[in-house]
Formats: structure tokens, sequence, C-alpha cells
């Protein structure tokens, strides 16, 4: 069984090392890119390692601190590995494809392939390597202690509105979120992506906490800027329940979504398709802008 407290025994004292003057600049780009958090900063606080410059080490001195700091901490050895594990994925990543130094490592200290798992995903979202990370992190044996976090940098780094990452995670790894910020996020990503998959989604929460997440919902829809297309054609056809729907038309009414400059067509088109307005072949004029233009139209004649 390999003695990780040696530093040589974890650690090559030859070849490319990962943490030159140009290693290090490049994780802190990283680190900026983030909040000033890295995942791997998450995973040493909890083994009480705060200092915000243990990681990335600057050097060979550094590095040893860091390893002895990891060693002497209250955590289990597979926390401890695991780090170790994270620190030899560097090495890997600046020795080329045939480097297998964190594997070694793995095999040699018997490191439970979930830690494995685990790590090797938190490496590439540290890199912003998101599809790479959900390969590893979306593997039904992991934990969900970092899922809020992993949820929010998902969502927060989408490129071009597309949510498939974060709601790939989500479905996969079906986290029960313990932020209120993970929770809004991903629920926004949702009500972009689909009005109905958001509203079945709302239902999953008590009372208070549905009725801000449904009314979320409809803002995201009347701020949107095809309010009266698709997505709102999508809201003002949903089943709703009746709570849900004294929701709506207090929101649209009375509520913050009044504001809206599509609040009054969004309200009529939810009156035609429950049967309170005009009919069905209204719906598309609404929808299309024509409906309230002839409408406007007619008080202006009268």
């Amino acid at each position: 069984m390999l003695d990780f407290t040696q530093f040589h025994a974890a650690f090559p004292t030859d070849g490319p090392r990962p943490y030159d003057q140009n290693g290090v600049r490049a994780i802190e780009t990283f680190r900026k890119a983030f909040d000033g958090v890295l995942f791997v900063d998450r995973v040493l606080k909890a083994l009480n390692i705060t200092d915000p410059k243990a990681y990335p080490p600057k050097g060979d001195n550094s590095l040893r601190s860091l390893h002895q700091q990891v060693c002497d901490s209250k955590g289990s050895a597979h926390h401890k590995l695991s780090v170790l594990y994270y620190l030899l994925l560097d090495y890997d990543d600046v020795r080329g494809a045939r480097s297998q130094l964190a594997e070694a490592l793995a095999e040699e200290s018997a490191l439970p392939r979930k830690y494995q798992i685990l790590m090797r995903g938190l490496w590439h979202m540290d890199r912003k390597e998101f599809k790479f990370a959900l390969e590893h992190l979306a593997h039904p044996s992991l934990p969900t202690e970092f899922a809020d976090e992993i949820t929010v940098v998902l969502v927060r780094h989408a490129e071009a509105n597309d949510y498939s990452l974060p709601l790939a995670y989500f479905h996969s790894a079906q986290p029960i979120f313990k932020t209120s910020e993970a929770l809004e996020l991903l629920f926004g990503a949702l009500a972009r992506t689909s009005v109905t998959e958001a509203l079945y989604f709302s239902r999953g929460y008590p009372e208070h906490a549905r009725q801000l997440l449904f009314e979320r919902l409809v803002a995201s829809v009347l701020d949107h800027p095809a309010a009266v297309g698709p997505r709102g054609k999508e809201l003002v056809s949903l089943p709703l329940g009746g709570a849900e729907e004294k929701w709506l038309q207090e929101f649209l009414t009375i509520g913050e979504g009044r504001k809206s400059k599509n609040s009054r067509l969004v309200a009529q088109m939810r009156q035609i398709v429950t049967g309170r307005g005009r009919g069905p072949a209204a719906l598309n004029g609404l929808a299309s802008g024509q409906g309230y233009s002839e409408s406007r139209a007619a008080k202006v004649g009268r």
C-alpha cells in the first residue's frame, strides 16, 4: 500500500511540473472566472485548509507545504487522497495523454472509484470543460454535496441561453438544493427552456415557494421578446389548478406582472383558452398582435 504521507511517494521528482509561472497564472485566471472560488478550494475547505494561497502551489516548496497540510488535516484518508489525486491531474495535464500519475496513485492507494470520478469531474469544472465534467459528475454513485455549486456554475456559464448542460445535470443527479440561489437559477433555466416543465417542477414545493416559482415563471414569459408568441401560447394553454389560476390572474392584474406591456395581452389569451374570451380563432390573432391592435382600433373608433 502506498504511503501517501511521504512526499516523494505521492509526487514525481522529475519531468514537467504544472506549477510554474504560466501554470499558476492559468489557474488563477480560471479562479477569477468563477468569482474567486474553484471547486478544489471547497474540497480543501472541507479539510479545514482555508489559506487562499494554498492552491495553486507556487513551486516545489509550496507544493510540499500543501501536501503536509493535507496529510496533517483531520479528514479521512479517502478525502486526503482525493486532493492528491486532483493535484496529480494537474501533472497529467502538462505531461500529455500518456501520463497516468493520478490513476497510479488511485490504484496503489486503493482510492475508491467514486472519489476518482468526483475529483476528475471537479477538475474539469475548474477548467471550464463542462461537457467533460458532466460525464463524471452525473454518475449515479456520486454524492450531491456540491450539487448547488455545480448547478450555479453551469447556469451562469451557459452560452447563448443554451441550458442543456445544467438541465442534463439536474435530471441525472436529481439533487435536493440547499440554497435558494441554486433553486432559482435552475428554475430560471427550466422556465426559459420549457414553460410546461417548469410548471410541473414548481408543483414539487410547498405552497408559498410554489407561488413564488409560478410567478417567476410567468414573469420569464412576460419579459421575453416573444411573450405573445410560442412561449405565451404555451403559458396560457397550461392546465392550471385553481390556486395557480388565481395566482396568474392576480399577478397579471394587481401584482408585479401588471407592469409588463404584455400582461394585458397574455390575460386576454388566457381568457380565450379557458372559454371566457372570443373563441379559439382569436388566440392566433392575439398571439400575432393583430387582436390587440384591432381592439385598440375599435376603442378609438368609438
